[in-house]
């Protein structure tokens, strides 16, 4: 039997959350290559977020 996974927070960081998430992606790099699909990943949430946000603003 399958169970389903039940979300208790937000699906989504804030964009805040995110920004947050992308600035300590980029400073804690050590190996000098460009984590390219994590910063990815991290901007695509952070777009969404942003979007979310303006949309409820207006």
């Amino acid at each position: 039997m399958q169970k389903t996974l039940r979300l208790t927070g937000p699906a989504r960081p804030s964009a805040a959350e995110a920004n947050e998430a992308i600035r300590h992606l980029v400073e804690t790099r050590v190996d000098g290559d460009w984590p390219s699909d994590a910063y990815e990943f991290l901007l695509e949430e952070w777009a969404a977020a942003s979007r979310a946000e303006v949309s409820a603003a207006q």
